[in-house]
This record gives C-alpha cells, sequence and structure tokens, in this order.
C-alpha cells in the first residue's frame, strides 16, 4: 500500500464537474494499492495517517496530530502510485492491484479511518477525477507498507 499525503488547508474532489469530496484543513491521501494488501497493511496505515503529527503548535513546531486541529481527510484512489517507469517512456503497472481488488481495499481503508473518529471525504473509485488543494506548507509524505 502506497499514500502520497498532503497537509491542506483545503482541497476538494470533481467528477464531471461533480463535488464528491471537500474539506478544509487535514490530509489530502493520495492511494494505491498492489496484490498483496490486506486489513494489516489497511490499518497500519489508518494508525499512522491519524496519528502523524504535522500541523504545527504554538510555538510553529509540527507536533499537533489530526484531531488536535479538528482536521479531516480527502482519500481519492491512484493506481498510478504503482507506476515503474525504470524502463522505456510508458510506466508499468503490473505492481498495481486489478480494480475489482483494488476498490475493494479502497472502500475498507475509508471505512477504517471513519471508524476510527475521523471526518472522511473521498473521490469516486475508477472514475477520471480532478483534484484541487491548497498544499499547506508545502507538507508532503510518501508513506508505504
Amino acid at each position: 500500500m502506497r499514500v502520497l499525503l498532503q497537509r491542506v488547508s483545503r482541497a476538494e474532489v470533481r467528477v464531471n464537474g461533480r463535488v464528491t469530496g471537500r474539506i478544509g484543513t487535514g490530509f489530502c491521501l493520495l492511494v494505491g494499492f498492489t496484490h498483496t494488501d490486506g486489513d494489516a497493511q489497511l490499518a497500519w496505515m489508518a494508525d499512522k495517517v491519524i496519528g502523524l503529527r504535522l500541523f504545527g503548535d504554538s510555538e510553529g513546531k509540527m507536533n499537533l496530530a489530526l484531531s488536535d486541529v479538528q482536521g479531516a481527510l480527502l482519500v481519492v484512489s491512484q493506481f498510478t502510485l504503482y507506476g515503474d517507469a525504470q524502463k522505456g517512456r510508458r510506466p508499468s503497472f503490473i505492481d498495481a492491484a486489478r480494480p475489482e481488488v483494488a476498490e475493494a481495499l479502497y472502500e475498507r481503508f475509508v471505512a477504517m479511518l471513519r471508524e476510527r473518529g475521523v471526518t472522511v471525504e473521498t473521490g469516486e473509485f475508477g472514475a477520471m477525477m480532478e483534484v484541487d488543494l491548497v498544499n499547506d506548507g508545502p507538507v508532503t509524505l510518501w508513506l508505504e507498507r
């Protein structure tokens, strides 16, 4: 499982001009899955994302977690995180989970985040999406499990 996490002051995702998810302060997560992912990877990532202390405290030090700032999550499926462009000019996506597997993993991951008490907005799995965000910092992390 791979996640590109961006700390944002606002973010939204649209499908065919329709907003499917919108948040203020929080994290925008681009999420990709591979063939071997399961509940262990999903649970670890959910706990990691929620527990990361990436927001500034009164002294400006990154010391506050999502819950400390009443933040939310915008979770967008992104199979291209498993793109391999080491050879040639066209990336290979052989390591990305097939759509029928990835969609179930995506839905389970979103459910796990919500079970942990976080507000979660989403894109639409498999759709062509437009993601608009204001990166806060910028703070961007690559997480993998």
